[in-house]
């Protein structure tokens, strides 16, 4: 039986979206876009990539999902830091209306009327 605190293999890390499986290079690569892209995205906070043990930034799918969003709109012709803010309403709006549905359900459960 394995330790409780020993690492996960690499291999099963593979289906979690979180997991920081992507080097800048290889990340500017799949976006289509440059190091440089991808470090001001970093710098204006809409992804914090983790850093290995020698310092380079790793990018997991998700952060790459946030970025090609920023990319797209750059894309279109929005300023990097109007891009940033527009995806983090984005999220924010996401997460309201998500928290809204559950409320709504948890009121339909109790036989509440709207």
């Amino acid at each position: 039986m394995p330790a409780e605190n020993a690492p996960v293999p690499a291999a099963g890390n593979l289906d979690d979206d979180d997991y920081p499986a992507y080097t800048m290079g290889r990340a500017a690569d799949v976006l289509g876009t440059t190091p440089a892209f991808l470090r001001a995205v970093g710098e204006a906070g809409l992804v914090t990539p983790l850093r290995s043990e020698g310092g380079h930034r790793r990018y997991s799918r998700r952060q790459l999902r946030v970025a090609a969003r920023a990319r797209e709109l750059v894309g279109q012709g929005t300023p990097i830091e109007a891009a940033c803010r527009i995806i983090s309403l984005e999220d924010q709006l996401e997460v309201a209306l998500r928290v809204n549905r559950e409320m709504r359900r948890k009121l339909d459960e109790g036989g509440v009327n709207t």
